[in-house]
């Protein structure tokens, strides 16, 4: 099973380094890694011809924005798997992607999602807000629930089933995307109780209130054009959902499900490997 990462950049030298050798450091042999630039003005693609030897596919030119430049990604890749990992994102820890390979063949599923943890832009290690996704219902939708998109994988052939990104969105096409997926075609879907990716704060989407008033907008719009009703509470909650991400504890970085994890692949073992990666950021 070959698994696909995406990674759309721009101008990203400060950070693309970071998420490069995160990609690098996976203990699972499987992996596609695909970068696609938007015609970066600063040292993204020098920075990225350093590791000729993680970077299988390099796309720089033009696009029309970050969703394109995703788009582009899955229309590339050759992986059974295909996940986003953005320019500014990492792995927390070198396991992440066998993790992700053993509850896809255990569990069959066409998806799977685990948590996220957003990161002080400049100390990757202080922990703003703690994105515990839990265990997919399909009603959460409605409560205003989406799993991180950076730490959900699926099958390549659901995006040819179903589509790619939908360009018309600016800010919200990657919640529409999982909408359509999981929430109008019910594709199936695995939960791993485990925080698989770390992002810097003042990405696409949350970088600033009116931003986010914009993706809100957006959120509405993304139910309507799949001919889909929310309840009138739906988008209003889907932010307010936020707030509990920044009442964070530490001991939740290592919970974990056992069941989900390689063999193994103990907790000793997982905490090591998260504070050992965690020295490199």
């Amino acid at each position: 099973m070959k698994i696909s990462i995406v990674t759309p950049a721009f101008n990203s030298a400060k950070t693309i380094r970071h998420t490069i050798e995160s990609v690098a450091r996976q203990t699972y042999p499987n992996v596609e890694y695909i970068i696609v630039d938007g015609g970066s003005h600063d040292a993204t693609a020098k920075i990225v011809a350093h590791y000729a030897d993680v970077v299988d596919v390099f796309i720089s030119e033009p696009d029309r924005g970050v969703y394109d430049a995703m788009n582009k990604g899955i229309r590339a890749a050759s992986g059974d798997i295909v996940a986003i990992l953005n320019s500014d994102d990492f792995y927390t820890h070198s396991h992440v992607l066998e993790q992700i390979a053993t509850a896809f063949q255990e569990s069959g599923t066409d998806s799977v999602y685990g948590d996220l943890q957003y990161v002080d832009q400049h100390n990757p290690q202080k922990v703003i807000r703690h994105w515990e996704s839990g265990i997919f219902q399909r009603r959460s939708f409605l409560a205003g629930w989406m799993p991180p998109h950076p730490a959900f994988f699926v099958k390549r052939a659901v995006y040819q089933r179903h589509g790619l990104f939908n360009l018309s969105l600016k800010n919200s096409a990657d919640y529409e995307l999982m909408l359509r997926f999981l929430y109008k075609h019910q594709v199936s879907v695995t939960y791993v109780s485990d925080v698989l990716v770390r992002m810097r704060v003042g990405g696409l989407s949350n970088a600033t209130w009116r931003s986010r008033l914009r993706a809100n907008k957006e959120d509405r719009v993304a139910w309507k054009i799949n001919g889909i009703k929310p309840r009138f509470y739906t988008t209003i909650l889907k932010p307010l959902r936020k707030l509990q991400q920044f009442y964070y504890h530490p001991y939740q970085r290592f919970i974990t499900d056992s069941q989900n994890h390689p063999k193994n692949f103990t907790l000793e073992k997982k905490e090591s490997a998260h504070l050992q990666d965690s020295n490199l950021h």
